[in-house]
């Protein structure tokens, strides 16, 4: 039950208030860990466009991080809802935590994987067009966000079944996608961090079955 109900609080409104309440504390709270855990390696593929232009990049990038962010919500809402009316579901979290980290250490050795890593280590420079005008460059930017959202996708889920506020997690995972997207092994590491979290994952998953 108590990571059930460690799951089911960090989704609940707090008393008094309202869901429009939470989902903009929730989706605040969203954007600084995104802004925090994205700028390192986004700053370099932003640098070489003008001032405006690369605010426009960026403003695309983090509305695709703001729509996912609307959309975990409503997610957590609703699984967190299911949790607390269903306690024989609650028991099985751990279980299911373990397996989120499982499957996000397989992924980073997918071609899906490698394929989103390369589009989000490739610079304006590198890659084909590199948008001078406003809208061109706020396409971009989301473009960049969709790729950044499947390549980070099994990273962040990782935060997700830990917990959002977990500020260790939080910067392991920051310096994991910087380090992956930024240093010229970045597949490499990929694939290194990727055993690392499939281990993690299997661990959860055993110490879950033998305490349950």
């Amino acid at each position: 039950m108590p990571g059930g109900w460690t799951m089911s609080m960090t989704w609940m409104r707090m008393p008094g208030q309202s869901w429009p309440g939470a989902a903009a504390m929730f989706l605040g709270m969203w954007l600084v860990m995104m802004l925090a855990m994205m700028l390192p390696s986004l700053l370099p593929m932003l640098w070489r466009y003008r001032h405006g232009v690369a605010a426009l990049a960026g403003a695309g990038y983090f509305l695709v991080w703001t729509v996912v962010g609307v959309i975990v919500f409503l997610f957590g809402v609703a699984l967190a809802a299911i949790v607390m009316q269903q306690p024989v579901l609650a028991r099985t979290v751990p279980i299911a935590a373990g397996i989120v980290v499982l499957a996000a250490g397989i992924l980073q050795f997918t071609h899906w994987k490698l394929r989103h890593l390369s589009c989000c280590r490739a610079t304006p420079v590198q890659s084909r067009t590199q948008p001078g005008d406003d809208a061109g460059a706020f396409r971009y930017g989301v473009r960049l966000g969709l790729h950044c959202v499947q390549c980070c996708g099994g990273l962040i889920a990782i935060l997700l079944v830990i917990g959002v506020m977990n500020l260790a997690a939080m910067t392991v995972v920051a310096v994991a996608i910087s380090v992956e997207r930024l240093l010229p092994a970045g597949p490499r590491v990929a694939r290194i961090m990727g055993a690392v979290v499939v281990a993690t994952g299997v661990l959860l998953i055993a110490r879950a079955t033998a305490f349950g």
